[in-house]
């Protein structure tokens, strides 16, 4: 697997190139923002490891140029940022996921080698349409219909959340479940990942009275397009 890291901590880098050798990964470290975006533009990468505090580019613009020339590509953003206000930014432009500093690489690797198992079981078991009264998916095109209206601003993880949601209606998962299912992997320690999505899903895809994601305390979510909040 080509892996592009823009990782400005040289010690960070030689950490990481010692795992990635453990793990059969091909990995390119470079240290400069802008550096590192020209560079993925000019080749072709399986994913890219990004931190949030670079020079030149900081990772929050990098993560926002790529997903203008590359819509599915992964991105794991390596942050010392662990408000929820910056994963939300860092979600917004397209991370599909963010790991908080100071990381074990045990962790970060297992991260990655999920993603590729998730990849791997799309690729062989790819459904190509899910469509109900109310939504269509399009799983090769990732294509969201609302009513038949298209919505176009949707990152790649919440495209994938929501094909998973629709596809399990009315089911409720608890966030270890979701990450599971969804990020591939099992999570140990912070879970507020999910919420942020499911916070983000609302407001892209649902109306004032139906907000098709509903919390179910104490448990986790589930999505259910039946469900209308009573105003009055």
């Amino acid at each position: 697997m080509q892996v592009l890291v823009i990782e400005d901590n040289v010690g960070v880098c030689s950490m990481l190139e010692m795992f990635f050798g453990k793990e059969d990964f091909n990995g390119v470290f470079l240290h400069d923002g802008l550096e590192g975006y020209k560079h993925f533009i000019d080749n072709e990468y399986d994913m890219v490891i990004l931190d949030w505090m670079l020079p030149s580019m900081d990772g929050i613009t990098v993560c926002r140029k790529i997903r203008e020339v590359d819509k599915n590509v992964p991105i794991i953003m390596l942050t010392a940022k662990d408000t929820e206000s910056d994963q939300v930014l860092g979600l917004e432009m397209g991370a599909d996921d963010y790991v908080t500093k100071p990381f074990s690489p045990l962790a970060l690797t297992a991260r990655m080698k999920a993603i590729v198992r998730r990849q791997s079981k799309e690729k062989n078991n790819l459904e190509d349409a899910i469509e109900t009264s109310i939504i269509k998916i399009n799983k090769e095109t990732r294509e969201v219909f609302i009513s038949d209206k298209l919505i176009s601003n949707l990152t790649p993880k919440e495209f994938d959340l929501l094909s998973f949601f629709a596809q399990h209606p009315k089911q409720v998962f608890s966030r270890d479940q979701i990450l599971e299912r969804v990020w591939g992997f099992q999570f140990y320690g912070d879970d507020r990942t999910v919420d942020v999505h499911i916070k983000r899903l609302r407001r892209k895809i649902g109306r004032d009275n139906q907000p098709f994601f509903h919390t179910v305390w104490g448990v986790g979510y589930k999505y259910d397009e039946t469900v209308v909040i009573n105003e009055n």
